[in-house]
């Protein structure tokens, strides 16, 4: 089990490294998606997967005891994934003013995807278990170093997730958009 959390550990750093770098960087920063009218649906379908995180971590990463919050955060990894599919079928018309995603930034894309859903995976990995053909919910963890290590990283990942999510959001709305792109600009031309 330790190997496990290890692993799942290494991946939720990785998937915050990149998703921290394409997702605030790149999205925000760089190509402000959220202000090009073709890229609006592609920043909407980012907020939504930015609000959706912090909710898997805490539900699935964090929260170790209670079954229905367990359901709650696979609920929420089946929209994240309709979600992502709806937003990888839009970035060709999305990305046509910069003539379409560079491959450089697919291949963030789909190392960053990666990462998530193997976190994810491990972590169900982790908590579920075949009982005499049930599926069983795992309630206990033993105590350990990595499964510490694992707790710590999940824990401090929420704040960063939730400020990420709150500033798509709120890049959706006139006043803050119009401070952001003003801000950006002071920024860029030194």
């Amino acid at each position: 089990m330790e190997i496990l959390f290890i692993l799942a550990t290494i991946n939720l750093l990785l998937f915050m490294v990149l998703a921290t770098y394409d997702g605030f960087y790149l999205h925000l920063f760089k190509y402000a998606l959220f202000n090009r009218e073709e890229s609006l649906f592609e920043h909407k379908t980012h907020t939504i997967r930015a609000i959706l995180f912090p909710l898997i971590i805490w539900a699935l990463f964090i929260n170790e005891t209670n079954f229905l919050f367990f359901l709650i955060g696979l609920i929420v990894v089946l929209i994240d994934v309709l979600v992502l599919v709806v937003d990888a079928y839009s970035e060709k018309e999305s990305r046509s003013f910069m003539g379409g995603l560079p491959q450089w930034e697919y291949i963030i894309h789909l190392f960053s995807n990666a990462f998530h859903f193997s976190a994810i995976a491990i972590v169900l990995a982790l908590r579920l278990e075949i009982v005499e053909n049930t599926v069983v919910f795992v309630n206990t963890i033993a105590p350990s170093s990595a499964h510490d290590l694992f707790q710590f990283v999940a824990i401090n990942v929420i704040p960063g997730a939730i400020i990420l999510a709150l500033l798509h959001f709120i890049l959706m709305l006139e006043k803050p958009k119009t401070l952001w792109i003003n801000y950006r600009s002071k920024i860029t031309c030194c």
